[in-house]
Parts: C-alpha cells; structure tokens; sequence
C-alpha cells in the first residue's frame, strides 16, 4: 500500500527516532500484509526500538511470519509477541543481534516457541536441562536443530540482560557438554561392538572445561581410553579411537543445518602427532617425563564432562598433582612469559589493534596472568585451584595475592570484553575474536552493550579504556618477575632465601642485586613508622623501577630521598595518602641523572609530586614565578643572597618540569602516557623559557639594587635570541640574549655605558657562582660582529649598526628576538628596530638566498662532532632540528612581509603560518614537525637521562634503553627507536632539500 506524504513524513520521523538506520525499507516491512493487524502499534515500534538492530530484528520478524504454515500460526506469533513482554523481548532481542539465529528460526519456524516460557527452571538452565533439550535428536542433523534451539534461549536471556556475561558462558558451557554426550550417544550408537569394547572419558579443555565458553568457539578436549572387561588393550582403545573420531565428527562436519562446532584435540600429549585415544597410565607418564610447562598450565582447566566420567576423575585426580609442582620447574615463569610473546608475535600486523582475544590487552592478557598467579601460589593455596577465570581472580584477591582494586578493574575489563566477544560471534554464529571495522556493526555491538547516546564512539572509548586497563594491570601481574622469587620456593619455605632474593632482583632487572638487597634492608627494617610505610610501598615501588631502564638507580635514589625525608611527617604522609604521589616519585628517580640530582640538592621539593598543595607538577606562569623571584630578592640582604634565591626557585622550578616531562613520558597507571609528543615538547620549551627569562629578571634587579639603589642610570633590557626568544629552551640550553641599553636623561653615554656592562659582567658571574643550584650561562655571540662586537650597546648603536653594517646571518638571527626582562619599553623599540630587517617588505634577493644556503652548508660541514653519525644527530644531521629551523626561518626572511601569521619566533607556529600561506603542503608540513618535534624529544631524553647536554643518543646500552623507555619503546626496542629516528629524519631530509634549495 501507499502511504500518504504527511503519514510518511510522520511514520518516518518515528522510525529514525526508534534507532532504525533505514526508515525507508523499515516502512515498506511494516507495510507488508504480514504486519498488516499491528503496524500501528506502539508497543511493536517501541520494542524494536529497544534492540541492537531495530533493522535487522524487523526484518527477522517478517521473515518469521512469512514462514509460518498459515494464517492461523501467524496470527498466534503476532498476538504473542503485542502481548506476552517476555516472548517479545526475547524473540525480538535475539532477532536484532543475530542474523543466524533469525535465520535459524526462519528454517525452523516453531523454533520461537522456545522462547515463550519463562519460568524459574528456564533463567539458570544446567547440563540436564540441555540433555532434555536434545534428548529427541536421533543424528547429526537433528543434533544440529535442537543445538541451536537451545542456543536460542541462551542467546535470548543473555541479550535481555535476564543473565551476566560470567552465566551466559557458563550455560554455553553446560550446552557443549550436554553436545558432546549426545554425540558421543549418536556415535555409540552407530558402533555397539567398539563402545562395548572401551571405556571412553572425554575431558573438556580451554574454556569448556572452565565453564566460560564462547558462543563459536573449539571446544577443546583429551581422551582417556581403557580396556573394559577383558577386552585386549590395542583393541579397546583402537575402538575408542574409532568412537571419539565419530564424536568429533558429528560435532565438527557440515551438513545441511550446518556445523556445531569444530572439536580439538590437539592439547593432547604430543599434540596432532601423539595417538587421539591414550590410557591414563600412558598419559601419566607422559606428564611426569616430556610434558612443556604450557601443557601443565592448560591442565589447569581439565574438566570430565562425557563418556566415562569416573575414568575422567581418575584422569584429573592423578594430574593434579602434577599441575601444582609447575612452578617448581626451571625458568617457569620465564616460559610462560615467553608463550604469552609468542602469542603476541604471531598475531598478524592488520589485525593487532582489533584482536580481542590475543592481542595486547585482550582477553587472553587477562587469563595468562590469572594462571601465572595460580600456578605459582595455588600449590599452598586450594582455593585459587578454579578453573574458571573470573572466579579465581575473586581467590586471588580474596588470598591477597592480587590488590582488590586491580582485580575489581581486571573482573570489570574481562567482562567487558567478553561481553563484546559474544555479541561479535552471535551476530553471524561465526568463530572470530576480531572487533569489526563496519560501522554498522559498530552501532549494533554498542547498542547491544546498552550504548545508546552515541554507540560507534562509546563503544570505541570502552573498549579502549578496557583493554588500556588490561594491558597496564597484566604487565604489572604477569611481566614484573617478583613471582620467580616465589616460585622457587620448597613446599612450605615461608621466608625467601638470601639466593632466592638475590635472583628476584636480578629477574626484575638489577645490575646490583647485592647493593639492591642492602638497600632494601636498610629501607624496610625496624619497627618505626617509617619503616612500616616503606615496607607497604616498596613491593609496588620496585615494580615501578623495575618498569625503568635503571632500577638500581631508582631504589638507591629512593633510599637517598627516604634518609634525607624519612624524618619529616609530611613526606611519609605524602607517599602514603597522596596516590600520585608514590608513583610519580619512582618514575622520576629511576628515569636518568637530571631530576634526581635536581631533587637531591632540595629533597623538599618531593612535596610538588603530590596531589595537593606542593601545586601539581603543572609548570607556572612567568608572571608568577617573576613574582616570587622579585620578592625574593627585595627580602635578600645583597646581591649574591637575592641571586642565590632566584637560582634555588629554578632549580626547583626546573625538577617540577623535569618530573611533568618523565610523568607525562611514561604515563602512570591512572594517567597513559601523552600522546601528543609536540605538547611535551611545548611543556618543556615554554616552562624553562619562562623560568630563564623569570632568573635573569630577578638577577638583573638584584644587581641593579646593590650597585645603584632602585634606579640605574640607564635603561636597560634584555632580548632573548635563539631558542630562548624561540621558547623552546632545552634542560641543558644556554640563555642567547642581546644586552640593550639607553642612557637616561642627564646621564653621559660613557657613564651609562660603564654601568650597563658592570650589569652584564655581575650577572654573569652570579649565575655560574659555583653552589648546589645549576648554573645559567649566558650567551651574547649573536651580538653584533659577534665575539668581536661590544657585549652592551645603545639602542642609537643598535640602530645605526644595523642600518650601515647588518650580514645575513645577523637578520636571520633577529627573527628569534624577543623581550625577556628590563625594561618594557626599550625592548618594545627594540622590536620595532628590527622588525623591518627580519621581516623585509620585498623578502631577500637572491644573493641573500644564496648566503644563507652557503652558510647552512658550512655549518653542517664545520660543526658536526668528528666520529658522530650523522643520521643520529638531532642537531645537525639531515632532518634534524637544524634542517627543519633553517627551511622554517627562509620561508619568514622571504616571505614574512607579506604573511603576518609568519612573524613569530616559534618553529612549529611557524611552521603551521607556512602551510596556512601555501608555502608547504600540509603533508610536508606535518612531516617537518614531526622531526623537529623527536629530534626536540631526543635532546631533552638526553639531558635528562645523562645529566649533561647532547645532540647524539647514548651508546651506553643502559642510557639509550632509558632515552627509548622516555619516547615510549619499551625493553629490548632500542633498535627499533633508532630505525625510527632514522625514517622520520630522512623523509623530513628529503622535504628539506626540495624546499630549501627551490621550493621556497
């Protein structure tokens, strides 16, 4: 029928707004004589709408009432479903979730009556429940039937919320079992002689035998044959291996209902190659002789479930003991370490960032390291002995051996990710563990979990959320090697042995281990309160440094903190109540020289870690820090005091940076590491910019008070140059400047000339004052005529200068000047001075182009280190930081005249003035501020990791796994950082040579 415009207009609007995707084909469906008694019910909409797929599950619905035999059984489903909310909720539940279960029901089209009771027997169905449900199926065909029928139910209480994620993989479980003894039934059946001749057990394995199945899953299993009666031995267990064959073959083949599931045995002895069918004694021995630590570990979850069950107890009670001595064997915990790499390492490239199952922090992440703690301490402990995963997190927690706020976060993930699994494999009945790419299916599993405001983006954020949580919380229970000092403990050992500590400390990466161990001592004996809170903080402070390239360095840096603070309340009270703060200490004391030495001059400063009043590691304005360093000074009694404080606050100021940088490098485990790598980079620029300029304003009044009182007889500014007036300063950097002045008035040029150097020559000698706080130095080389100019000149100098003498290389300095301290007004002149030299109305002729070119040239071939690679310079090697300034700084000299976005002193604004202008395309762009932004990275890893400045990564191995943990590569991936660095320089190169020499 047709619909008129405005009830089209009207039906359609609802449809959009019940969550269907298309309205369009969704009316016509409605429309159909099938529908034709309901298609204007609301209770119908409303209950579509309430699905994952309101598309699918009406179209399910119509394909259901097409199949039915008549109008009669038509109009029953339709009265049913408008009346009976449990049935409608179910059918149209399972409906908008699964295509192969509407497909199911479509063949089968009485099928859906088994969703119409709802009593208390039919919410938590056990193995007996399904042993009835398939109890008419007579072969494989009708296995396959009554399989899926019951499936229905299970599929149809798990989409109604009825049950959880944990009951719903139980049932699917019990359903398996109740499978397997029905095929093995059909297959007994079939050969009389051969079942009489055996005794067959069938032990469920994986997640079968953990009562935690998938919906598409193998169901993993071993056979245990004996002889029954006086049956030869060959023979009985060739005619169980006959029987079990029949069995897997029921279960696995397709026919014209389709597969079950596909049976696999090869977690056997041996595996594909040992015989199908063993004896228990041949099992027995195999165990006790040739079996790999993995096989012992899936025995953890070996579970009889068909054919002779007391046989199959035999089975488990003689290998249990087994499964519990694992851990005593050698490099256990390494092996399954290493099985979980392996595990990793074959999953293929493209579908990595989508594996549920096996990827990083994925489902498996969570099961390993649940049966790496069994393992290990269920040999004393029966109650962690569970083969289902979620309940033995619970024993874990419960024992103490896992914290209960990481095993609430683990249970939370795991269930999560489950639930999503089972919502991805319902959707088509297919064996996948991928999450899809199609948004379509996207918006269904959200809307399946209940995401309803935005499903394809909350789904996404979820599902990251969860799998970041996992990924964090495995490497801290299954990675860190603590366990190894446990496993090798003899039954009942209760104290570590001084040789079993010693190899626990080398397992979690000490060069030392015997310093370690005395550092430990001396950190956690006694009975003072001190002690007692260290005791609680160390187990998680040395996984934090052993998640360090130097873990020696930060448990004797935290001992060296602890003697000097241990006795001040505060600091004790910190490291316990303040939940950063703990964690933020390890990383910074383990992460190089830079921060703890800075730390270690003024152990106080600890305090900025916390969450509370020290003020957060959040950098401060320079205004504020101006603020505090003036009125330091005007407290101070004379200069050398006034400087002595404005040089204590930097080097407090320069820990709090160094300590957000590392922070934000490595990330904590309630906060990821920053992602956004040019933000560190701006962090660390404009906060030790800001600092410089802040010190050089407090010494230059210290220095003016003492010599002159509160006025000096000329005016008197400082312009920062260079990375300084680029606010991109480095740990290790210099403070470029240029010192103007001008005479004040009644003031004679020599005499304020005199005072402005005596300015300069006091300040410098101030800030390099040998004492506990780092030095500043100041660089005036960019002055004009350089090291031969004077080191002070008038603005009228400046001026004159400049308009007479100015080189190339000096206007292309000028483009990083900028005001930092003194007075405004004279530096604010001074820009003006300048402007038209660095931004030229008509940009450079082609002779000052080729200047520049050649003096690039020069530099690159004068000033690189003898011996250095140059592909590993961050400063001058090809696409490194000089490469991408220079290409950066031609653009403004020749073009900033005409594009105002390009006079700035800062690379990357200029850098994205540039591409706004049309000057590089944003592909270019992006990759010149990628490589400017690691080759930024790799100088601050540097300084911070060594304590002293370079342009070059460390060839110490320790010192270069540190400089890669601090860029995000984790152990054993220094190579990788370097191929990295490699890459990004030499695309950035070529970019380089295409624009500097012709494009711009």
């Amino acid at each position: 029928m047709t619909s008129a415009p405005g009830r089209r207009s009207s039906i359609f609007t609802r449809l959009l707004r019940h969550g269907f995707t298309d309205p369009s084909a969704a009316e016509r469906l409605l429309d159909s004589p099938e529908l034709a008694t309901v298609r204007n019910d609301p209770v119908l909409l409303d209950a579509l709408g309430g699905t994952a797929d309101p598309d699918l599950a009406l179209h399910g619905l119509v394909r259901l009432l097409e199949a039915q035999d008549g109008a009669t059984d038509r109009q029953e489903l339709l009265d049913t479903v408008i009346a009976a909310k449990p049935l409608r909720d179910r059918l149209l539940g399972v409906l908008g979730a699964s295509a192969a279960l509407a497909e199911h029901l479509a063949r089968h089209p009485r099928d859906w009556q088994a969703l119409v009771t709802y009593e208390p027997r039919d919410l938590h169905p056990g193995v007996e429940e399904f042993e009835r449900g398939l109890a008419d199926a007579a072969d494989p065909v009708a296995l396959r039937v009554s399989y899926r029928r019951c499936l229905l139910s299970i599929a149809a209480r798990d989409v109604c919320g009825t049950v959880d994620v944990a009951q719903t993989a139980a049932e699917l479980a019990d359903l398996a079992t109740a499978t397997l003894r029905a095929a093995l039934a059909l297959a007994a059946a079939d050969a009389p002689e051969d079942a009489a001749m055996c005794r067959l057990a069938v032990v469920a394995m994986g997640k079968c035998g953990g009562h935690e199945l998938n919906y598409v899953s193998d169901v993993d299993v071993i056979f245990v044959g004996e002889a029954a009666g006086d049956a030869e031995e060959d023979k009985a267990l060739r005619a169980a291996t006959r029987l079990a064959s029949h069995m897997m073959r029921i279960c696995s083949e397709t026919t014209v209902e389709g597969s079950i599931w596909p049976v696999d045995a090869n977690l056997r002895p041996e595996g594909r190659n040992g015989p199908l069918v063993r004896t228990l004694a041949s099992h027995l021995a195999y165990y006790q002789r040739w079996a790999k630590t993995w096989e012992f570990q899936a025995l953890l979850k070996a579970r009889p479930v068909a054919g002779d069950l007391a046989l199959g107890q035999e089975y488990t009670a003689a290998l249990r003991p087994l499964v519990w001595q694992a851990a005593e064997r050698e490099n256990f915990v390494a092996d399954v370490q290493e099985m979980r790499r392996r595990v990793v390492a074959n999953i293929p490239a493209a579908e990595v960032d989508r594996q549920l199952k096996l990827g990083p922090g994925g489902l498996r992440d969570v099961e390993f390291a649940v049966q790496l703690l069994q393992l290990v301490h269920g040999r004393a402990d029966a109650s962690l002995r569970s083969g289902t995963t979620l309940d033995a997190l619970k024993s874990l927690a419960a024992g103490g051996y896992v914290g209960r706020a990481d095993a609430a976060q683990l249970d939370e993930a795991y269930r999560f990710l489950r639930s999503l699994e089972h919502r991805i494999q319902l959707h088509r009945l297919r064996r996948t563990h991928l999450v899809p790419e199609d948004e379509a299916d996207l918006r269904r599993l959200g809307r399946s979990l209940g995401l309803r405001t935005d499903p394809v983006a909350e789904l996404t954020r979820e599902w990251r959320r969860h799998t970041t949580v996992v990924r964090r919380l495995h490497e801290k229970l299954f990675y860190r090697p603590l366990l190894d000092a446990v496993a090798a403990l003899a039954p009942g050992e209760a104290r570590l042995s001084a040789e079993a500590a010693r190899e626990r400390m080398v397992a979690l990466g000490y060069a030392d281990p015997a310093a370690a161990l005395r550092h430990l001592e001396a950190l956690a004996s006694g009975v003072t309160r001190k002690a007692a809170i260290q005791r609680t903080l160390l187990p998680v402070l040395l996984g934090w440094f052993a998640d360090s390239a130097d873990p020696d360095a930060g448990l004797l840096n935290f001992r060296k903190v602890s003697d000097a603070l241990g006795k001040t309340p505060w600091y004790l009270r910190l490291l316990r109540d303040e939940g950063a703060a703990a964690e933020n200490l390890a990383r910074v004391l383990s992460a190089g020289r830079l921060a703890p030495d800075l730390l270690m001059r003024a152990p106080e400063a600890v305090a900025l870690l916390g969450d509370g009043d020290g003020g957060g590691l959040t950098p401060r304005s320079r205004a504020s820090l101006e603020q505090e360093i003036l009125a330091a000074v005007r407290r101070a009694d004379n200069a050398v005091q006034g400087v002595t404080a404005a040089r204590g606050v930097r080097r407090r100021e320069l820990f709090r940076t160094a300590a957000a940088d590392i922070v934000g490098s490595y990330g904590t485990e309630s906060q990821p590491a920053e992602a956004d790598q040019g933000a560190l980079v701006d962090l660390v620029g404009g906060a030790v910019s800001d600092l410089t300029a802040a010190t050089l304003a407090g010494t230059l009044s210290a220095v003016v008070r003492e010599g002159w009182g509160d006025t000096l007889p000329t005016r008197f500014a400082i312009i920062g140059m260079g990375r300084f007036g680029g606010h991109e300063l480095g740990y290790g950097s210099d403070a470029d400047v240029l010192f103007v002045h001008e005479p004040r008035e009644g003031v004679g040029e020599r005499e304020a000339s005199e005072a402005a150097n005596k300015v300069v020559a006091e300040m410098r000698r101030l800030l390099q004052v040998p004492s506990a706080d780092p030095p500043l130095l100041i660089d005036a080389d960019l002055r004009p005529e350089g090291k031969s100019g004077p080191l002070v000149r008038t603005l009228a100098s400046y001026e004159a200068y400049y308009r007479r003498w100015a080189l190339v290389w000096e206007r292309h300095a000028l483009l990083r000047a900028e005001p930092v301290a003194g007075d405004e007004d004279l530096g604010r002149r001074f820009m003006e001075l300048i402007d038209p030299l660095r931004y030229p109305a008509g940009g450079l002729d082609e002779d000052a182009v080729r200047e520049i070119r050649r003096l690039k040239a020069r530099m690159e071939a004068e000033r690189l280190p003898r011996g250095a690679d140059p592909k590993l310079h961050a400063k001058l090697g090809p696409g490194g930081l000089s490469d991408v300034e220079w290409t950066v700084q031609l653009a403004q000299l020749r073009h900033a005249g005409e594009v105002p976005g390009l006079r700035t002193t800062r690379t990357r604004a200029a850098l994205a003035a540039a591409r706004e202008a049309g000057l590089m395309s944003e592909e270019d762009a992006a990759h010149l501020d990628e490589a400017w932004v690691l080759a930024t990275r790799v100088r601050n890893a540097v300084m911070l990791v060594r304590g002293r400045a370079g342009d070059t990564f460390p060839t110490v191995p320790r010192e270069l796994a540190a400089v890669g943990r601090y860029l995000g590569y984790g152990p054993g991936h220094a190579g990788d950082m370097l191929d990295a660095y490699r890459r990004t320089a030499r695309r950035a190169r070529g970019i380089v040579e295409e624009l500097f020499y012709g494009g711009l």
